[in-house]
């Protein structure tokens, strides 16, 4: 018998940087008794990212600001939407160019992450936030059975 579970978190940001959420939804997964299925993740949010990254070296997510800074710089006449400051449409470019869902399987009542994979929430804006996030669980109490 197919389950579903839906719960949302808050993630308090402190400005620009990388989140793990890694264990919030790992936490979520294991209570939920799903041993087999999918986990959907969706931020709410324009100026946010949730992204599936390396969770071993801190160099990729540096790296990662680096080349979006370049790409995407703050302030500027360039952009005409700036109503929350010089940080607004470069947050909503970044949003837009790395995502706000992913799905990840359960095998095992466990997330089916790589080794070196991680979950995080990679905030664009300067400013502290609350982000919401939509963990959405479907699956089986039962082993997968070919």
């Amino acid at each position: 018998m197919s389950i579903w579970l839906q719960q949302q978190v808050e993630v308090a940001t402190r400005g620009r940087g990388f989140y793990n959420c890694c264990s919030q939804v790992s936490e979520i997964v294991a209570c939920s008794g799903i041993n087999t299925g999918i986990c959907h993740l969706f931020l709410q949010h324009t100026s946010a990212s949730l992204i599936l990254t390396e969770n071993a070296d801190p160099d990729v997510r540096t790296d990662l600001e680096a080349y979006f800074s370049r790409q995407v710089p703050d302030g500027g006449d360039h952009w005409k939407h700036s109503a929350e400051g010089a940080d607004d449409m470069p947050a909503h470019i970044r949003s837009m160019w790395t995502g706000n869902d992913h799905s990840v399987p359960i095998r095992s009542g466990r997330l089916a992450l790589g080794t070196w994979q991680g979950v995080y929430l990679w905030e664009h804006r300067f400013a502290a936030h609350q982000r919401q996030l939509l963990i959405t669980l479907n699956g089986t109490h039962e082993s997968f059975v070919a």
